[in-house]
Order: structure tokens, then sequence, then C-alpha cells
């Protein structure tokens, strides 16, 4: 069985695991004989093994984390491997491998999740995919260098499906220029995909390509970001003429739907790539499965460059 092939059964298994045997469950003890003195409680032991297991990782502090998040974190540092290829558990590989890298980025996207209340369970499942994301089959698009930030040789290109009325696109967009603005090795482009839920973001996707077509896309994009509570038509008339474009073109391209046909392939697009929701990345065409914080979005490009770095594969550590 090949490396990708092992990853891609460890979900299925994680799932199987968890539906006939909770990790976290205590085991019940067998009836005791009538008259027999009931055995004392226990002691919780779990947090102060939790506290060991992740405790004392060279450069790495968890103490900041509740007793909760550091029992799942422990859980998911003794149960799940190293995706660096060593043989490894996660945990071990954070003390006795120090110059792993791959171990300290998982160590930190579990932490999050953990921090935020996600079981182990469902963090290794997420760490799975996501590593296996790498080794499956990308998304080729073909991007609008006009819709585009960054160097078109770029290493990396994020591509981003997004809806100007989605208020987790608008979260979504300083996060990415500051991505763009400190990795010149990425490049970001953008792709139309308005949501049918969102009664002006067709017209805005509409007014953003006409931007587009007069050299304005990006002021006219970030524009109704900013105004994204009203995006009505004659809000998408004062934010072109504030941009410099002709109010009274945009009107007659908003009336005659001259984008139309553009965005409906935009989505199609978008919905044959798996876009079910917004905003949805892509890196180097492959769809990212983690949570959207500057911190994973940094963590996916390294790992992409290493990807890149070794043909598609991980460097032999």
């Amino acid at each position: 069985m090949n490396r990708w092939t092992s990853l891609l059964v460890l979900a299925p298994a994680a799932l199987l695991s968890a539906a006939t045997c909770d990790k976290a469950a205590t085991p019940q003890e067998p009836p005791k004989p009538a008259g027999e003195a009931p055995a004392p409680a226990a002691e919780p032991k779990g947090s102060a093994l939790a506290g060991k297991v992740v405790s004392d990782v060279p450069g790495m502090d968890f103490s900041v984390l509740g007793p909760a998040a550091q029992r799942e974190l422990a859980t998911v540092f003794t149960d799940e491997f190293c995706y660096c290829g060593c043989p490894h558990t996660l945990g071990a590989c954070l003390k006795q491998h120090q110059g792993c890298r791959h171990a300290r980025r998982m160590a930190t996207l579990a932490a999050a999740e953990a921090s935020a209340g996600t079981p182990a369970t469902e963090i290794i499942l997420q760490l799975s995919r996501y590593y296996a994301s790498l080794g499956e089959k990308r998304q080729a698009f073909k991007v609008d260098d006009r819709l585009c930030q960054g160097k078109k040789d770029a290493k990396v290109t994020v591509v981003e499906f997004s809806d100007f009325e989605c208020p987790y696109c608008a979260a979504a967009r300083p996060m990415l220029s500051k991505l763009v603005a400190g990795r010149p090795e990425v490049r970001l482009c953008y792709l139309p995909y308005p949501l049918p839920a969102h009664p002006n973001a067709m017209k805005a996707a509409q007014a953003a390509l006409f931007a587009r077509d007069r050299g304005k896309f990006w002021p006219m994009h970030d524009a109704m970001f900013e105004s994204q509570a009203d995006l009505g038509i004659a809000r998408l008339k004062e934010l072109a003429q504030k941009i410099g474009l002709p109010p009274d073109e945009l009107g007659k391209a908003l009336e005659s739907g001259k984008y139309s046909e553009e965005l409906d392939a935009s989505r199609a697009w978008g919905k044959a790539a798996g876009v079910d929701a917004t905003p949805a990345l892509f890196v180097n065409g492959r769809k990212l499965g983690l949570g959207l914080t500057v911190e994973t979005l940094s963590h996916a490009v390294d790992d992409e460059l290493e990807w890149v770095r070794g043909g598609n594969a991980w460097a032999a550590d």
C-alpha cells in the first residue's frame, strides 16, 4: 500500500472506530456479587496524563489551553501519526524529531481546533482529509489575470470563489490581502460565485466584471465589500462613480444582463469543482478544507511549497 492510499483509508477507519467505541467513554464495570462492598471511585487522571503528553514540546507551549482542550490534543498526539513519513506519532515526532516542520504545523492546527472545542476524533479526521488532499487530483482553473493579485509566475495560486453579499467572504478579504502582501510566492485570483439566496449578489458580480473591463476590478471589489449592507443598483452606481467609472453605462450593463452568461459559467465551474458555499478556496487547485484564518492559510501555503519542492510528494525525511 503506497503512502497516499494509506492516508485515504484513515478517514473511514476513524469513522468506524467512532461508531463502535468512543475512546473517551468510560468502560462499564461488571456487576458485583450481592453483599460485596463497592470499590472506591477511581481518581480522575485524564487531565494529568494529558498535561504530560502535551508538555515539554521544544519551542511550543500548549499550557494556555484549558484542561478539556489539552485532553483532546493529547489524544491527537498519541493516536495520529505525523505525515512527514517518519514512524512516529505526532507527539513522539514533536519531541524526538525536532527538525520536522510537518509535526509543528500539524500540532498548531490541532491545537487551534482543540481550543475551539473540536473533539479529537474530528480533529484527526480533518487532518487526514487535509493531508490526503495534497495527493488527490487537482482542479485546473483558467483564471483572468485582471482578477488576480500577485506575480503571474508565483509558485502558489490561491483561487477564491466568492459572493459580494456573503459576510464570510467579507471577513476573508483582509486575511487574503494580508497573505498576498506578506507572501511574494502567492498569487490570489478571484472567481465570482453569486449565491441565489443573496438578492443583490448577481448584480454586484456583474458590476465587478463591468469594472474589470475598465481596469478597475479591485477598487470596485473592495468598495462593494465595504458597502456590503447596501448593494442595490443605485448604490452600485454611486460606488462606480466614486472610483471613476461611468454610472450610466453600468446601469445599462446591469439592465441588459451583459455578464449573466459569464457568471453562470463561473458558478457551473465552481459547482463542478465541489464548491457548495462561499468563500471556497483552492490552493494550486486543491480545495482548502481547513478553517479560514491567517494562520491556516499560511500553513496551507507552507505545505504546498514543500509539496511542490518535493516533486508533488513530501521530501524524504
